[in-house]
């Protein structure tokens, strides 16, 4: 017992040194060893030939689906407006034809609606050897099983235990570093600690989800005193954006591992955290980032203003919230590699610790962050117009689909609001009809 004692201690010695070593003190001086630029290059090239080999294995009706991947999209959507759609239909003013109209959009929200696709997994154009992507897998080749047996040993007897320590460093050294540059007075000494705790935590975090980050125009990345926004995919959306520049967070307070992180993080840098009450209290929390935001020397603000996270393939609505405190508007384009992992959390469906299973068992996560100019609301412009404006950038520069949908409709029925501007929508065609028809039966 003392012997096999011994050696797993021996052996968790080696793994904290590596992790030190290769890891954590790259990350101290902010410099990258290469090792994870390598790791991906031969993932891909491993993942360029598992296809290859599907490709083979397969029938000739399923190789052409490889190669010309449909959309998993059942319904083919008309974009028409209601106004050119109805006219369409038929002529004159109110028929019962009409409904035909409604039946239509009906049956298409009933078989496949636009939201609740989007809560769920985004597609793969193909395989890539993780079981969980591809739950209908048939055997292919001997050499494609060992290589996928090959590849789920890496992922856990190598990957998962390296990942859980690093992880392990960056909360204890954030927790750690946090509290005692809390300790300290105020001022430039202080600020530049906090941000070379959060910095090197944040790589160190980084890294133990082999990630490999490209940020794009940096000339852009928010400056101080600003609000930073963003699209919503993931909890680690935090991390990744952290990892290139220190924002102060604004959310609820939790309890637990999370309540002791905000705590201990509060303490060295100026992170606005409500308690539950708090935050339905809107004036309150209004009040609470203006007087941030008008600080200068504080750091900019990052809010996800969809308020929920959606699956890596659109932005949903921006809630208005962020965009009436006032100040500059740094918008952020955020999107993954589903290639390599699956980051989306479907909170949903999975509890934090099974989606952090996931995440630390991918091969990696690859991600792409644009910094888009700044911008500020115009003279006039109502804070909703703001909202879909920057969203519409967001969505423009990440590739990704912009839907006016809530994203509270994850968990919520559609508000009668949207009903009642259908209704008001095809009230006023009517009575412009009417009014039209009225007219010229007056001048004959």
């Amino acid at each position: 017992m003392e012997e096999l004692l011994a050696a797993l201690l021996k052996v968790l010695s080696v793994w904290f040194s590596l992790a030190f070593l290769l890891i954590v003190l790259p990350s101290i001086f902010g410099v990258s060893l290469g090792i994870s630029g390598l790791y991906i290059k031969v993932l891909v090239k491993t993942l360029e030939w598992a296809t290859l080999r599907i490709e083979k294995g397969i029938n000739r009706q399923q190789k052409e689906a490889v190669k010309n991947p449909v959309s998993n999209v059942i319904i083919q959507r008309d974009q028409t407006t209601m106004e050119k759609a109805i006219p369409g239909l038929r002529c004159g003013d109110f028929e019962l034809s009409d409904v035909f109209y409604f039946c239509k959009k009906g049956f298409e929200a009933i078989v496949e609606d636009e939201v609740t696709q989007r809560f769920t997994s985004e597609e793969l154009v193909s395989w890539n050897l993780l079981t969980r992507t591809n739950v209908n897998f048939h055997y292919i080749s001997l050499r494609l099983t060992v290589v996928w047996v090959i590849g789920v040993l890496v992922r856990y007897c190598f990957l998962l235990p390296l990942r859980v320590i690093l992880a392990t460093i960056g909360i204890v050294s954030m927790i750690v570093g946090s509290t005692l540059v809390g300790q300290l007075p105020n001022g430039e000494t202080k600020d530049w600690l906090s941000d070379l705790v959060h910095l090197t935590c944040s790589r160190i975090l980084v890294r133990a989800l082999s990630g490999t980050i490209y940020y794009h125009n940096k000339e852009n990345r928010p400056q101080k005193g600003g609000i930073c926004v963003a699209n919503h995919t993931s909890p680690i959306d935090v991390i990744i954006l952290t990892n290139d520049g220190c924002y102060a967070m604004v959310g609820q307070a939790h309890g637990g591992l999370m309540g002791v992180i905000q705590r201990a993080t509060v303490k060295a840098c100026p992170h606005v955290w409500f308690e539950r009450s708090e935050m339905k209290d809107r004036h309150l929390v209004t009040k609470r980032l203006r007087e941030h935001v008008a600080d200068k020397n504080k750091l900019p603000i990052l809010i996800f203003p969809e308020g929920t996270c959606i699956n890596n393939t659109s932005v949903m609505m921006f809630k208005k919230g962020s965009f009436e405190i006032g100040g500059t508007i740094h918008p952020v384009a955020i999107k993954y590699d589903p290639q390599f992992g699956d980051a989306f959390w479907n909170s949903s469906k999975y509890g934090i610790v099974s989606y952090l299973l996931r995440i630390m068992t991918s091969w990696a996560i690859v991600c792409h962050v644009w910094y888009l100019p700044p911008v500020m609301r115009e003279e006039g412009e109502g804070a909703v117009h703001f909202a879909n404006r920057v969203k519409s950038a967001i969505a423009r520069q990440g590739g990704l689909t912009e839907l006016p949908w809530d994203g509270g409709l994850k968990r919520a029925k559609v508000k009668d609001t949207f009903k009642e501007e259908e209704q008001k929508n095809y009230s006023k065609m009517i009575i412009g009809n009417g009014e039209s028809s009225n007219a010229s039966t007056e001048l004959n």
